[in-house]
């Protein structure tokens, strides 16, 4: 499982050294050995999907999850997003709920969000790999280094991004970030288990793009 030939050019260019540092050795070593005894999603051409369908100079908005879905068929390598058929997870059908009552959105069909990506919305997750069945098995390996440097390039190369940070792992990111610069939303995650406390109403498509649209840059297209 190879780390650094499947991420886009501009990704490289704009983290520089950071492929070369030897934590990222060693997290190939240990997903190397993984592959051997678990499954392991998102499959290895879709770990840096994210990267590769939003390229670094690309971006106007963030979008922050956790690590990727751990079931059959999930994740392919954008955050909250599943792939095309399968069905949504409660998370992600509270975010479509918000977005149609935010925008007046039909309810999307699909919760591939590889539209969103295309629009400039990086779907990062601060883990980029799981074992089947086992959220949160590959914490503390190296990936929250690497995403926590991915923002930190993003605040400091890049001006007028929006971060959008849901829940309270999510929102201590943005300690990473010029507040300065960008413009940073939090509100409660989208899970069942928090989205009444803030999540729902918390309008983030709307405050989007009004602030693009305010920094005189194109809006997100968010209807799918």
């Amino acid at each position: 499982m190879s780390i650094s030939p499947i991420i886009h050019e501009s990704w490289k260019e704009a983290l520089k050294t950071e492929f070369a540092h030897p934590y990222m050795e060693e997290l190939k070593e240990f997903l190397i050995e993984e592959k051997k005894n678990y499954t392991i999603f998102p499959h290895g051409s879709n770990i840096f999907n994210a990267f590769n369908s939003t390229h670094f100079e690309d971006v106007k908005v963030v979008i922050l999850g956790q690590d990727p879905y751990h079931g059959a068929g999930q994740a392919h390598g954008l955050s909250f997003s599943v792939q095309y058929g399968v069905p949504l997870p409660p998370s992600l059908q509270n975010i479509f709920k918000e977005l149609v009552a935010d925008i007046g959105c039909s309810f999307p069909k699909s919760g591939d969000l590889s539209h969103w990506a295309h629009e400039g919305v990086l779907l990062l997750n601060t883990l980029l790999t799981v074992r089947s069945g086992e959220p949160f098995s590959h914490k503390d390996r190296g990936w929250e280094r690497f995403t926590d440097q991915v923002i930190r390039a993003i605040s400091e190369q890049r001006e007028h991004i929006v971060f959008i940070l849901w829940g309270v792992p999510a929102g201590k990111k943005a300690s990473l970030i010029d507040p300065s610069k960008h413009r940073i939303l939090t509100a409660p995650h989208p899970s069942p288990l928090s989205s009444y406390r803030g999540f729902f109403g918390s309008k983030p498509f709307s405050q989007t793009n009004e602030y693009l649209k305010s920094m005189q840059i194109v809006p997100i297209e968010w209807c799918l």
